[in-house]
């Protein structure tokens, strides 16, 4: 019998903090989360102060050789920059090391491979993928050309890596096919929601600030939730039934996070769109982290990025049951704060109320008498509206009522 056993890799973080006011410490923490999420262990981390990153190696010489000395020592097997690294600094880097070298995109998107759950989140991180490493193919060094078999194919033949590229040119063509289709489908299903008159609201925020718990908690959904960066990817529509009998549409988010590589915004556009759709934004915010400011501007970074303004923001204040220390939060961005616990409950009857509120300021109020034969109308405002009080009077049905404007002139 032979065992066969899974070995862990073991690694070394490295980054450059390139001006006081960038907290790589903090930044080499986060990657050190995301390294465990991917499955590996960190053994050690090397940070070092430049005006920018060297442009062949990222690192200087003398980091190079106190990397070597630590990979020895702590028996490492690879080394993950902090940074994206641009092909000839990954090559430099595995030659000088002699080691597996990645970046923090790699580890994204490997992550993103191991959650992905949908046809449509698989076919998003394949495309980000591919985009990724189609700038990245190298040659086979000695072997510079393969040649294919029989007659017509002698001389120097095709290049190996010419075949890769165009491979994966034609997978990527392929690949944008299939989301232009998952377009087409998210675009029929939001005119098929305006019909319904019905709102929508994002849940958007930092990774793991609680966004899914928020959604389980509010709609019974049964999305994962676990205390892990990216433990989900996949959108999740629910209905949430407001106090006063309106509904509204709350549609969780692939959470942001700093450095999140153009490859995965551009593949996940179609997802992310949700919130560029939506009448209002949820931002969920982890109150218990100590860099929730930081992470705060990261996710408005994002939501600039995809076009995402002039919306009614809610701010979260989320894990309060973990926060010490009560201090005073404030977002200076959104319309709307409130401190809430989504794993206790704590908070979120109130956040139904802001709901309501916020939706009834879109809303027109109408007070007036119906005759019998017009008591289809009515049927409109108990659909797409909301009845605060009805009476069948002898001259008709008197209602007391608040309308979108959409259907305030039909009826």
């Amino acid at each position: 019998m032979y065992e066969i056993e899974e070995q862990i890799e073991r690694v070394i973080l490295a980054g450059v903090q390139t001006y006081e006011s960038d907290d790589m410490v903090q930044s080499l923490f986060e990657l050190r989360e995301l390294v465990e999420t991917a499955g590996a262990v960190s053994v050690g981390s090397v940070i070092q102060s430049r005006e920018s990153a060297h442009p062949a190696t990222y690192l200087g010489k003398g980091k190079l050789e106190e990397i070597k000395e630590l990979i020895y020592n702590l028996d490492a097997t690879g080394v993950v920059c902090d940074d994206e690294l641009t092909p000839a600094q990954m090559n430099n880097l595995e030659r000088e090391l002699e080691c597996k070298v990645m970046d923090r995109t790699m580890v994204i998107l490997d992550i993103f491979a191991k959650r992905a759950r949908t046809s449509e989140g698989k076919i998003q991180v394949e495309l980000a993928q591919l985009k990724y490493r189609a700038a990245r193919l190298v040659g086979m060094r000695a072997s510079l050309s393969r040649l294919g078999g029989g007659i017509g194919t002698r001389g120097p033949g095709e290049k190996k890596l010419e075949m890769d590229r165009r491979l994966i040119h034609y997978r990527i063509g392929q690949l944008k096919e299939q989301l232009e289709d998952v377009q087409k489908h998210r675009d029929l299903i939001r005119v098929q929601r305006e019909k319904t008159q019905t709102k929508v609201a994002a849940i958007v925020g930092y990774t793991n600030a609680g966004k899914s718990t928020l959604l389980n908690k509010l709609t019974g959904a049964d999305v994962l939730e676990e205390d892990q960066l990216f433990a989900t990817l996949d959108p999740t529509t629910r209905v949430l039934d407001l106090p006063g009998k309106q509904q509204i549409f709350l549609t969780d988010t692939v959470g942001f996070i700093r450095k999140l590589p153009h490859h995965l915004i551009e593949a996940f556009k179609s997802t992310l769109e949700e919130a560029k759709y939506a009448d209002l934004i949820i931002h969920v915010v982890d109150a218990s982290n100590p860099q929730k400011e930081d992470q705060m501007q990261v996710v408005y970074e994002t939501l600039r990025q995809l076009g995402v303004e002039d919306k009614k923001i809610i701010t979260l204040f989320n894990k309060q049951d973990l926060c010490m220390d009560k201090e005073k939060l404030r977002d200076f961005q959104a319309d709307h704060t409130l401190e809430i616990s989504a794993k206790s409950g704590g908070g979120l009857e109130e956040l139904g109320q802001i709901l309501e509120q916020m939706l009834r300021e879109d809303q027109i109020y109408i007070e007036r008498i119906y005759p019998y034969d017009q008591a289809g109308l009515i049927a409109l405002v108990r659909k797409y509206g909301q009845v605060i009080q009805e009476d069948y009077l002898a001259e008709g049905i008197a209602i007391k009522a608040y309308v979108s404007s959409e259907i305030y002139p039909q009826i």
